[in-house]
């Protein structure tokens, strides 16, 4: 049997998260000491006590997911469960930083301030309100493409997440993104619509974004990680560290092809997946990707409990 460890990205957050693996683990608990540390503030009370609002904020949410991810992760190790028990990490968007924090690539203090220079950059790229992003069901890739070419017009209009067989978002200009909703249904689409985000990510409206991201990724080491890293922009591993900063810069604008990467996964022989950290989704979306893969949710005492009695 081989198994993956999958973290996951933006929309999985949600106010409490982490709060009971932080008081059942001290490991998990030192995970939120060490990120708070590292930004200089209590993200740990916002993550745990604050307002929903400011939690969802890109520049919050990301270090806070990929906070609550790694603690889940020391959680497990205390149960003798660690990422040498994974033939791969993978990663949602942001969570590719959470699957090189777990695989030892990055340190949790460089991760946490990758992370929130990311979340501000992706958000101070393009002006609050010129860019959206939707989401299309029930269309395949290669149809969604077509409709964000169609849509375009002159605008930026690009396929951003694959997500699984059924779901794919297009990310762009915001009058393109609702041409592209409006075509989508025209095509057959189950669903159309935008998403509550507040910004265009993983499309070429993400550049200057990209470039700060180059310089912040050049101011921090990168180690070969202890498990290969599934690139969201490849879609297949990767363990040199030049090329992991490579790919880390171009994944800002690239299409998060996560459909892809589970299919290679599987390829390789992996049977079982894990979801560490935060929700469920990422689990929802292997089942419709590959019914024969195995998940797991890792995300609170009980579900670590459940694993260390494996």
């Amino acid at each position: 049997m081989s198994r993956a460890f999958v973290f996951p990205g933006q929309g999985a957050q949600t106010i409490g998260m982490g709060r009971d693996l932080a008081d059942a683990y001290p490991a998990a608990k030192a995970v939120f000491e060490e990120v708070d540390e590292a930004l200089g503030e209590k993200l740990s009370t916002l993550i745990w006590e604050g307002d929903a609002d400011e939690l969802t904020l890109t520049q919050n949410a990301q270090p806070a997911l990929m906070a609550t991810s790694i603690a889940a992760l020391r959680a497990l190790e205390a149960e003798g469960f660690g990422v040498d028990q994974a033939s791969y990490v993978a990663g949602h968007s942001l969570g590719e930083y959470s699957a090189l924090a777990a695989a030892e690539a990055l340190t949790l203090t460089d991760c946490a301030r990758l992370l929130r220079i990311r979340g501000r950059a992706m958000q101070e790229a393009t002006p609050v309100g010129t860019g959206a992003m939707a989401a299309i069901l029930g269309l395949n890739l290669d149809t969604v493409r077509a409709v964000a070419h169609e849509a375009a017009e002159g605008e930026v209009c690009q396929a951003a997440n694959d997500n699984d067989p059924a779901q794919v978002v297009v990310s762009g200009h915001k009058q393109a993104v609702e041409r592209a909703v409006a075509i989508a249904k025209d095509k057959g689409a189950k669903r159309a619509m935008l998403l509550p985000v507040s910004a265009p990510f993983h499309c070429a409206l993400m550049a200057p974004a990209a470039e700060r991201m180059r310089d912040a990724l050049d101011a921090v080491e990168i180690a070969s990680p202890r498990a290969p890293v599934v690139s969201n922009v490849k879609a297949e591993a990767v363990t040199d560290p030049a090329t992991i900063r490579e790919l880390l810069v171009d994944q800002i604008t690239g299409a998060v092809r996560w459909r892809e990467s589970i299919v290679w996964m599987a390829g390789q022989g992996v049977t079982e997946i894990w979801e560490i950290g935060a929700g469920k989704a990422l689990s929802g979306m292997v089942k419709r990707i590959d019914r024969s893969i195995a998940t797991r949710t890792v995300g609170s005492p009980g579900d670590v409990g459940a694993v260390s009695a494996l």
